[in-house]
């Protein structure tokens, strides 16, 4: 924590100069509160001031119940910590936000305040039973919820599906009718323990997955495999629906505040997910129409929307709580009513039950939580189909294929960041919360001129994205996951125009290890900075004739996991690469494969360029 507050100091010191503000009594203040409430301060509470000067900006003016963790001054309504920040931007006794606000001042409280929110550290045991507690919660709002569902909005919800997501959903249901779907493993974990080449000799399948999806077909290299006369026979176990595998669902680090939940599938679901997951996207993404509404690889045209939003006022930017856990199966059900196949390969593919630390296992009513492959894209198409709801209320009938071309580039879903007109807003978030979803107020604006979406965040046009710290400070070269992280903060600080603080992390880390001047696509952990003029060169390589330097860069050996016989024959057939679909294989995949399980730092000569 020593080091964090010094990095804090540095930061203020650093901001306050761009302000022409002095910030030593801030720092003395945060020094005093740590000392008293701890390092949740940091990770907690300041980041909650942030939240609630995001939303003065947004309803634009500080209230008297703004700021209920920090005292006031003497003098007008504004808080004592950051005052000479906050007076850049409000009106010091009224509060009214400034005809003419700082952006360096709105910068500087959000990067201050916001920095260490996002502390890659374990929550307390408490925190994490109370997000579990969350999540059974969720689980029974969705229960409650699909008994309120008024018709009418299901069946407006299925009419705007099959007029807009039809072409989409036909040519799903199309392939999973012709057989064509291609499975794949991920490379994560999975609920039966199977882990890198151990997957391809999966023995474990369902009856539901059975019906649509033939193991003959799905686990095995060839129809031969099945014959019990062969050598190696495929003994497959078949479970009913009742003895079917539960998803996991366990804790990852988020927040100090509270951790993230996702729920572990089993190899067998994982691998058709992500091959009903792979036609599903690629329908989406080669819509001449949808592709302008629904993205998954590409947040920049969310980011640009947002900033013409913050600008113009045009647009409004919502975030949703609990997004894929409030995503109700018979909400999906609805979507994909007109689709057979496409509504059966879901609904084979789903996970009926999930296992629960602390509450065993429990039925579920939502469509799945994170860690299922179609989890993103469906949940996409669900917020966006009801954002059509909202915006066919406002109209007054349903959005029509011509009207939808007029939204473009005014409606747009990534995952859980939503852009929609600002004159829809309110009609689609009753839309929203009609269907069971929580539109997040903190993290949701269309009032002001502050607006954020998929990491970026925006005022006036004006770029006011933060720079977060991950990680602990390295005090050795073993410390590969904070050497990483560090080097990201001083290069994104760098090119943040926190100059003052970039320089404080080079003296730190120099001390660490060698932290030469390299250019961006250099693999060396180094340095970055605007022009490759400056880019530091020991010597030149004698056989590609580019500049090297001795630096440190980052090594990860993935894990030894032999696989040979008809599961070798099948990972053969289900590789891809990206100039065709002709199956593929790679270098030493037979004898290791997997997530590496640690990264190393090593020393020697790197590309400089």
């Amino acid at each position: 924590m020593k080091s964090h507050m010094l990095l804090l100091q540095v930061v203020l010191d650093d901001l306050g100069t761009r302000c022409c503000t002095s910030t030593s009594r801030d720092f003395n203040t945060i020094t005093a509160r740590v000392e008293h409430e701890g390092l949740s301060f940091l990770t907690i509470t300041l980041p909650q001031f942030g939240k609630d000067f995001e939303r003065c900006l947004d309803q634009g003016a500080v209230l008297s119940s703004s700021f209920p963790s920090f005292a006031g001054g003497k003098h007008g309504c504004l808080p004592k910590l950051f005052r000479g920040f906050t007076e850049l931007v409000f009106d010091s006794m009224s509060g009214v936000l400034l005809d003419d606000p700082s952006i360096d001042a709105i910068f500087a409280v959000r990067q201050a305040c916001l920095m260490f929110g996002k502390l890659n550290l374990p929550c307390s045991d408490a925190r994490v039973a109370a997000a579990i507690d969350k999540f059974v919660e969720c689980e029974r709002d969705v229960r409650s919820n699909d008994f309120k569902m008024r018709g009418s909005d299901l069946s407006l919800f299925h009419t705007l599906a099959v007029t807009h997501l039809g072409d989409v959903m036909a040519k799903v249901d199309r392939e999973i009718y012709h057989g064509r779907i291609i499975p794949r493993h991920g490379p994560g974990s999975t609920a039966d323990s199977l882990v890198a080449n151990q997957k391809y000799n999966q023995q474990e399948w369902t009856s539901r997955l059975e019906h649509l999806f033939p193991h003959g077909e799905f686990l095995c290299s060839n129809w031969g495999q099945v014959n019990p006369e062969v050598v190696d026979p495929l003994e497959v176990r078949f479970l009913e629906p009742d003895a079917e595998r539960p998803v996991r669902v366990v804790t990852v680090p988020k927040t100090l505040k509270t951790p993230r939940i996702i729920a572990i599938e089993p190899t067998c679901m994982q691998y058709v997910q992500q091959g009903i997951m792979e036609v599903l996207v690629s329908a989406i993404e080669n819509h001449p129409v949808i592709k302008s509404f629904i993205g998954f690889s590409d947040q920049k045209s969310n980011q640009l929307m947002a900033q013409r939003g913050s600008l113009d006022g045009s647009l409004a930017t919502l975030d949703l709580s609990e997004a894929s856990d409030r995503v109700s199966n018979q909400l999906v059900k609805v979507l994909a009513d007109s689709f057979p196949h496409f509504g059966a390969g879901l609904d084979a593919t789903r996970s009926r039950r999930a296992d629960v630390p602390g509450y065993g296992v429990m039925r579920l009513s939502k469509f799945a939580s994170m860690g299922s492959a179609l989890c993103f894209p469906i949940e996409a198409m669900v917020f966006f189909i009801t954002v059509l709801v909202g915006i066919s209320k406002e109209l007054g009938h349903p959005v029509t294929p011509s009207e939808l071309l007029g939204l473009r580039e005014r409606v747009r879903v990534y995952g859980d960041d939503i852009i929609v007109p600002v004159e829809s807003v309110h009609t689609v978030v009753t839309a929203l919360e009609d269907f069971g979803f929580r539109v997040n107020g903190s993290k949701s604006f269309w009032t002001g001129r502050f607006r954020e979406s998929c990491g970026k965040e925006y005022y006036a046009g004006s770029d006011v994205s933060i720079v977060r710290v991950r990680e602990g400070f390295p005090t050795q070269r073993q410390d590969a996951r904070e050497i990483v992280s560090t080097t990201s903060l001083r290069n994104q600080m760098y090119f943040a125009g926190n100059w003052v603080t970039a320089s404080w992390l080079d003296d730190y880390m120099v001390k660490v290890i060698p932290f030469p001047r390299v250019g961006q696509l250099s693999p060396a952990l180094g340095r970055h900075s605007f022009a490759d003029l400056f880019v530091q060169s020991d010597k030149e390589c004698p056989h590609l004739q580019r500049s090297l330097v001795r630096a440190c860069y980052e090594s990860a050996i993935i894990p030894l996991s032999p696989l040979d016989g008809y599961g070798a024959l099948l990972k053969y057939f289900l590789k891809r690469d990206n100039a065709s679909a002709e199956p593929s294989v790679e270098r030493d995949h037979l004898r290791r494969a997997g997530r590496p399980r640690a990264v190393n730092i090593k020393l020697g000569w790197v590309a400089a360029t």
